[in-house]
């Protein structure tokens, strides 16, 4: 039989943490594979939204951005100005079409990084404000998305398609369904 007994010390026990909140769940979530993080270039700090004409490199968690088959990237801060560009090409972006987009990235709420605008799940009329007020936050995935609205005490869950006009009207007016 062993002499000497177990006696937790602080330095064994932080060590043990990390372990334990990993087997706990509460590690790092990964990303999901159908909202792939997207290599876009960042703002400069002189780009502003062609929207709202804000400095977008200002508001890093918030930035989109629309890279065209030209190279010509557009950034916005945020979500909600994004989509009002795409819903009014001929307003902003003259000349030009939707199959000239090569790419399309939002900043993911929790993780901050660039994913694909398409893939990604958004939650409307939640306590989190962007730079424009009330925002389409987005988020990498259902679980994600899920848990924010509870969280956050968000009004939906969209998708990028579901995304409508009337939405983005009603997200300036503080309004939701």
């Amino acid at each position: 039989m062993c002499s000497h007994s177990f006696r937790p010390n602080r330095r064994r026990l932080l060590a043990y943490l990390p372990v334990a909140a990993l087997f706990a769940g509460l590690g790092f979530r990964p990303v999901r594979a159908d909202a792939p993080t997207i290599d876009l270039p960042p703002p400069g700090p002189r780009d502003v939204c062609p929207v709202c004409g804000m400095f977008v490199a200002q508001y890093p968690e918030w930035v989109a951005t629309i890279l065209w088959d030209d190279g010509e990237a557009v950034h916005f801060d945020g979500a909600k100005d994004f989509f009002k560009y795409l819903d009014n090409l001929t307003k902003y972006a003259p000349g030009r079409d939707v199959g000239q987009i090569a790419g399309m990235g939002v900043t993911e709420y929790y993780g901050l990084t660039l994913i694909d605008a398409q893939a990604a799940e958004y939650v409307i009329g939640s306590d989190v404000y962007g730079p424009m007020g009330h925002e389409l936050v987005p988020l990498a995935t259902a679980l994600d998305a899920t848990d924010f609205l509870k969280d956050h005490t968000g009004k939906a869950r969209v998708t990028f398609a579901q995304v409508t006009r009337e939405m983005l009207t009603d997200l300036d007016a503080g309004t939701f369904e």
